[in-house]
């Protein structure tokens, strides 16, 4: 018995450990309202982080949405910048291999990268909703990154979404619901257009709401023959809706994935390359053409 527990005690120990060194490695985050976001007025309380067992960190309880940003040397810096939207479903963020890894991958080539905590519809008893309150998450997010845009050496015309799973939902909806920014709003931020340059969709929920117009963002869609059948073959039938209204996109789906693959280190699986097949399009597209 007593074995039992102190082995317990050891794996939380490791656990809290595991998440200590990867908040280290992390930057600040940036707070898109700092004075409190619309709708999240009297809500207070800390954010929920949970660690699985192999030491990634799922946060839950959001009501002040943020975005973590790395951003490569000025001397590396290509001018492309791609807010990144975790999944969990809406209920839950896996901020890790959902968000940081592919963040600090996209740094290291150049790539500003800002991983988004937005707020969550459909955990227990949440007020909040998808198109009212995690939609406007990622919309302020976007003019927020072209606001400082010459601070961290992007182009205010080469920034774009990428989400998973429910982000993928956001990112996608981001791309239909944009505008060109209200010129005169006393918020600065406010005055910068919400539209992504290219939006980026993995394995993304709720297929069946999206509906791409010619002025579309151009697409990048990654998915798993074995996920579910809204996403393996719904990415193929939102590829077509893509291709009928004269948008360029791209469509991966890889016949040994599933879902929730994100990006790990320990992924081998062809899978596991899918950020080098985002970046030669993105290259393809002449986003990262050095400025």
């Amino acid at each position: 018995m007593k074995n039992g527990l102190l082995l317990r005690y050891a794996l939380l120990a490791l656990t809290l450990l595991s998440a200590t060194v990867l908040s280290a490695d992390q930057p600040n985050e940036i707070r898109l309202w700092p004075n409190g976001a619309p709708g999240s007025e009297g809500k207070a309380g800390p954010e929920s982080v949970r660690v699985t067992e192999n030491g990634e960190r799922v946060v839950s309880k959001v009501h002040e949405p943020s975005i973590t940003p790395y951003l490569p040397p000025k001397e590396k810096a290509t001018g492309a910048a791609v807010i990144i939207a975790p999944g969990g479903g809406h209920r839950e963020l896996w901020t890790d291999h959902e968000g940081h890894n592919v963040a600090r991958y996209l740094s290291a080539r150049g790539v500003a990268a800002f991983v988004l905590k937005y707020r969550l519809a459909r955990e227990a008893n949440s007020t909040y909703t998808v198109d009212d309150h995690a939609l406007a998450d990622m919309r302020r997010a976007i003019r927020l990154v072209r606001s400082r845009a010459p601070e961290w050496n992007i182009n205010t015309s080469r920034v774009g979404v990428m989400g998973f799973s429910a982000g993928g939902e956001l990112a996608a909806l981001a791309g239909m619901r944009f505008d060109g920014g209200a010129k005169e709003a006393a918020d600065a931020i406010e005055r910068e257009s919400s539209k992504p340059d290219f939006q980026a969709l993995i394995y993304p929920g709720s297929s069946g709401r999206f509906a791409p117009a010619k002025d579309s963002p151009p697409a990048f869609i990654v998915c798993g023959y074995g996920d579910r059948p809204d996403i393996s073959q719904g990415m193929a039938e939102v590829y077509l809706k893509f291709k009928q209204v004269g948008v360029p996109a791209e469509l991966h789906i890889y016949a040994s994935a599933g879902h929730g693959f994100g990006l790990r280190d320990n992924n081998a699986k062809a899978v596991g390359k899918w950020p080098a097949r985002f970046e030669e399009w993105l290259a393809d597209l002449g986003f990262l053409q050095k400025q």
